[in-house]
Parts: structure tokens; sequence; C-alpha cells
């Protein structure tokens, strides 16, 4: 097997192998070209990964068809076991009790529920609250009427007397109230908001934009100050840690870890190639024991029950079974006739006896339907009714 073929021509080829007759060709993507050091590690690291891959993929495969065989020797037998167990012990007798148990008692209960609580409680219903209802109900629309007429006839000429008499009181507050606030507003504006106007204007305004200027100035300077103080700790910063750590990682960090993603891909892509050619090796080496215990332990059994056994059991079936099945068949038919002839034998003399000590049977006596017989019978179409007889 070729050890120099990379994973994707691998694939590729195994592709071109299990395509079906037919099928248009698979469009290849332009192969990427590889650096000395990826050639260079991939054949000692394939070899060293092949070497330690094998034993495991062996033993893989090996756990793997133990746990089959472990599987439908045992765990599924044992799993259908506690299953139907599980539903003997469990499911069975709930049903049952559900079935045979809960549901009569329920259906008990809901007639008994029936009979004495709903049937009374509808009795009850129909026969007294409802006529009681109608009566309050009556009497509720009396009085209602008796209210609306004290309401119609007493109360409006009152509300609406009162009602004139309040807008006529209204009226007069509202003419006073409209001259003490006229005389409030005139003493507010000229003794409040017109000195306010004149000491906002002439006052605090000047001093206001005196002071924003003095904190603009005072914002440039503190602003400026904050400049070269962060200018000057960039520049630091950048010269001790910024420009060694870029450095670092362009001249020794990325060289490194190219060198590692290299010896990374190629140990996975080796692993990968290794599984594949340990499940060959692992393919063939259980077909060759699996022949090899053909060979060795079915193939003589299977031969010594064709050619030994088989050819013994036939005569035996021939010769002892099937004369054997025959006679106990005639002695069986025998017992069952004799036994036949003895219970029908039991059974006349048991007749006997009772005759003997009982007599016969007597004839059964006539019954009297009052009906004529023979000629005498009625019939439809004829005058010999009892009605129509002359």
């Amino acid at each position: 097997m070729d050890l120099e073929k990379t994973p994707r021509e691998g694939a590729e080829s195994r592709g071109d192998l299990r395509k079906p007759p037919g099928e248009p060709p698979v469009r290849r993507e332009p192969e990427v070209p590889e650096g000395c050091l990826a050639v260079a590690i991939r054949v000692p690291v394939r070899i060293v990964v092949l070497v330690l891959v094998v034993p495991v993929r062996m033993v893989w495969d090996a756990l793997v068809v133990a746990a089959r065989c472990l599987n439908d020797v045992l765990v599924r037998p044992l799993g259908r076991a506690l299953l139907w167990l599980g539903r003997a012990v469990f499911v069975w007798p709930f049903v049952g009790l559900w079935r045979y148990v809960v549901v009569p008692v329920g259906q008990v209960l809901g007639w008994l529920g029936n009979v004495l609580v709903v049937v009374p409680l509808v009795w009850l219903y129909r026969y007294v609250l409802t006529p009681v209802g109608h009566a309050i109900a009556w009497v509720g629309r009396g009085v209602g009427a008796a209210l609306g007429r004290v309401y119609a006839h007493v109360l409006t000429p009152a509300g609406h007397a009162v009602m004139w008499v309040l807008r006529g009181l209204g009226a007069v507050l509202a003419a006073l109230g409209i001259g003490v606030y006229t005389a409030v507003a005139w003493l507010a504006r000229y003794l409040v908001v017109v000195p306010a106007l004149w000491l906002y204007t002439w006052v605090l305004t000047p001093v206001g934009r005196a002071l924003v200027w003095c904190g603009k100035g005072l914002v440039w300077l503190v602003g400026m100050v904050v400049t070269g103080i962060g200018t000057a700790l960039y520049w630091i910063a950048r010269v001790l840690f910024v420009l060694p750590a870029l450095a670092l990682w362009r001249w020794v960090l990325t060289p490194v870890g190219r060198v590692l993603a290299v010896v990374g891909r190629e140990i996975l892509d080796a692993l990968g190639h290794a599984w594949r050619i340990a499940g060959h090796i692992s393919l063939a080496v259980g077909r060759f024991l699996g022949t090899l215990f053909r060979w060795i332990f079915v193939e003589p059994v299977r031969w010594v029950y064709r050619s030994v056994l088989t050819p013994v059991g036939h005569v035996v079936r021939d010769t002892v079974l099937r004369p054997a099945a025959e006679a106990a068949r005639t002695v069986g038919r025998a017992t069952r006739q004799a036994l036949a002839a003895a219970r029908e034998t039991v059974r006349q003399a048991r007749a006997d006896v009772r005759r003997m000590l009982f007599g016969g049977p007597g004839h059964p006596r006539p019954l009297d339907r009052r009906e004529p017989s023979g000629r005498e019978a009625r019939t439809l179409g004829s005058s010999t009714t009892a009605l129509t007889k002359d």
C-alpha cells in the first residue's frame, strides 16, 4: 500500500472506485502546493502512527464484535424478559384493578351521586327555588315601580329647584372671583414680574456669560494638559509593550505556529490514513480467523451432523420411534374404546336400578286447551266458529 498518497488523493481514488457507471466525473479542486517540511515529516509520521494505531483498531473491532454478540445473545433476551416481567408485575395488575375494580366502583358511585345528590337538587331547584325566585322578582318589580313614581313626582322637581338656587349662587361667586383675580394679577405684575425681569436682564445675564467664558477657558486648558499626557503615555506604551509584542508575534510565534500547524495537520491526516489501513488489516485478520474457525470447528461439526447424526437419527426414527408411536396410538385407541364401553355399561346398570326402584317414566297427559278438535276446530273461512255456528 502506497503511504505517499495524501488523504485527499486516497479519498478521491476510493470515490472513483465506488462511483457507479454512467455518472459524470467529479470536478477536482486544484491542489495546493505543499512545502518541503510537510513532505519531509509525512512518511515517518505515517509509519509511526500506523504501528501505533493497528493494535488499537484491532482491539476496537474485537470489542465491537464482542459487544454485538453480547447484545444478541444476552442483553436483548434479558431486556425482553425484563419487559415481560415488568408488564406482568406492574402493568397488568393495575389494568385489572382499573378495569374490574375502579371502573365498576366509579359507575356505582356515579349512579349513587346522581340518585342521592343530582336528582334532589334538580327537584329543589325546579319546585322550590324557581317559584320563590319568581315571587321575589314580582315583589322587586312592584317596589321598583313605586320607587320610580316617587323619583318622577317628588325627587325630580326638588332637584330642579336646588339646581336653580345653586346656579344663582355660582354666578355671584364667579363675579366676585373675577374681580379678586384681576386685582391680584395687577399687583403681582408690578410688584414681582417687572422687578424680576429687570434683575434677569441687567444683572444675571452678564454674570452668567462671564462665568461661561471662564469655564470654556478652563476646559480648554485641562484638555490640552490631558492630551499631552495621553500622547506621552501612548508613545511610552507603544515603545515598551506594543512594538516588542508585535516583533515577538511576527518573528517568533507565527513561524512556530505554522510549523506546529503543519505537524498537527500531518499527524491528523496520518491518524485518519492509519485508521483506515488498520480497518482493512483488521477486516482481513477477522476474515482469516473466521475462515480458520469455520474449517476447524464448523465444517467438521456440519460433516458429523450430515454424515453421522442425520442417518443415525433417520434409522432410530424408522426403527424405534415410529413403531413405538404406532403402538402407543393403538394402546390409546383400545383404552378409549374400553373406557367408553365401561361408561355405557355403568350408565345402563344405573338406569335399570332406577327403573326397579322408582318404576318407569309415566305417559304425558294431554292438556285441555279448551279448543275444539278435529272437524269442530275454529276456522276463519267457514261458519263453524263459536259466533257463527248454527
